[in-house]
């Protein structure tokens, strides 16, 4: 999802600024431009140290020698801020029984997402599958904040860390600047304090990176997250196969392509990157299933079409909000 350009607010234009961070794009956008500098380096404040708590690409990481002790039985004492991610990746999984699983981390190396996307091979031979271990069989003591996995198992909390950056993020820098932010992070967004008027208008599309087409669809957003997932811009090939980002935990593959997109509203970026995450694992069962919770969805195919479930607005109707 990519915020649109044409934007006021009460203190005048609204102020933008995007940087890399997280092997993606970094987006801010505040209500009053002077006050943007505070908003900033809260982001990049937190950006910074979610990185060094939750990357898996990164050797000295928090979550990498945590994923290190995996199979000793010795339990891992980790710091707050990866307890908090580990914490959020486990609810995602019990919320959505499994289908949003945090220990897909040997699946993912096993189909080649065992660096950065930027540095990832688009061509390689076929892998050997790796099913996710499960949610359940990791040990997890919150109050100690003591960690124990399993022999062959490795956390991957790429489908929650960021969206709690954004969310985290967004909250701490409007407290600090006394504004509406709004914090994109490559297609995970996150709004906090008082939005514009009409609130934040977001067009819909498959890439954060690239401007959204003539007729993408435009919301509002005055508040909570908003989240995108596709198979369509993570994506390479193993064995001659397409393969993406979005592992099915069952299988240890890429989840098969229905939706080429996912979006989802909710009270929060994590809540609503849970739900998106699970309709791409979920298949054909994700109409009934996002449709259950109530969140605000549009599930696209991969011929393009979408389905629109819990209010969320009809194609071409712009400045409607989503209510979450």
């Amino acid at each position: 999802m990519t915020p649109t350009s044409s934007l006021t607010g009460p203190a005048g234009a609204i102020d933008r600024v995007s940087f890399p961070a997280l092997g993606t794009t970094a987006v801010l956008l505040t209500t009053d431009p002077s006050r943007t500098h505070r908003a900033l380096a809260v982001l990049r404040s937190e950006l910074a140290a979610i990185d060094a708590a939750c990357s898996r690409f990164r050797p000295d990481s928090e979550l990498s020698r945590a994923n290190a002790s995996a199979g000793t039985g010795r339990p891992v004492p980790v710091g707050p801020l990866l307890a908090e991610a580990i914490e959020v990746a486990l609810r995602a999984a019990h919320l959505t029984d499994g289908v949003v699983d945090p220990t897909v981390g040997p699946a993912e190396v096993a189909l080649g997402y065992d660096v950065t996307f930027r540095r990832i091979a688009r061509t390689g031979p076929a892998p050997e599958l790796h099913p996710a271990k499960g949610w359940q069989s990791v040990g997890w003591d919150p109050e100690l904040r003591l960690l124990r996995l399993p022999e062959g198992a490795a956390l991957d909390l790429g489908a929650t860390a960021k969206a709690l950056a954004a969310d985290r993020a967004a909250r701490a820098a409007a407290a600090v600047a006394g504004c509406g932010v709004l914090v994109n992070l490559g297609g995970d967004l996150s709004a906090a304090g008082h939005a514009p008027d009409a609130g934040w208008r977001i067009a819909v599309a498959d890439d954060h990176a690239e401007p959204a087409g003539p007729g993408a669809p435009v919301i509002s957003l005055s508040g909570g997250g908003l989240a995108t997932s596709g198979t369509t811009v993570r994506a390479w090939e193993r064995g001659g196969r397409p393969r993406h980002h979005i592992v099915d935990p069952v299988t240890g593959d890429s989840a098969p392509t229905v939706w080429r997109t996912a979006s989802v509203a909710a009270a929060c970026c994590v809540d609503a990157n849970t739900a998106s995450t699970a309709a791409i694992v979920l298949g054909e069962r994700a109409v009934d299933w996002v449709r259950a919770t109530g969140l605000p969805a549009r599930l696209v195919r991969a011929d393009g079409t979408a389905v629109r479930l819990n209010g969320w607005p009809q194609e071409g109707v712009e400045r409607e909000g989503v209510h979450t």
